[in-house]
């Protein structure tokens, strides 16, 4: 695992849309909402241009949430939480998110409102076994 400019990235060992879907499948047994899915892979091929397979997963619990928006409203730029699963150049799947220390520190949240997001690590864990 690895943080960069507040990305989380953590090797993955199945391909994209497994990763994905493993951690879809948890965040729906969680009860958590999915509010997107984007396949950039196919969407670059609708264009004619190519990319490595790459998807996006944007999920979370507007419960969660709205009290991070109310405590600092320009979080919602970063909210609902996102997942990205990409293939690099040498083949290996990663898997990366917003490191929610890094949310933390950038806008100013409380401890106890940083509990709130913090769930994807365990989450992303659970998917990657």
């Amino acid at each position: 695992m690895n943080a960069n400019n507040g990305i989380i990235s953590q090797i993955s060992p199945y391909a994209v849309p497994a990763a994905i879907d493993r951690f879809a499948a948890i965040l729906q047994a969680k009860g958590i909402t999915i509010f997107a899915r984007i396949d950039q892979q196919a969407e670059a091929e609708k264009v004619g241009l190519s990319l490595p397979p790459t998807q996006l997963l944007l999920f979370g619990n507007p419960k969660a949430g709205t009290s991070l928006m109310v405590a600092e409203p320009t979080i919602a730029l970063d909210l609902p939480l996102k997942v990205l699963a990409w293939e690099a150049t040498d083949g290996k799947v990663w898997v990366s998110y917003n490191d929610p220390n890094y949310l933390k520190q950038r806008f100013s949240l409380s401890d106890e409102l940083v509990k709130n997001i913090a769930i994807i690590a365990p989450l992303i864990h659970q998917a990657l076994l």
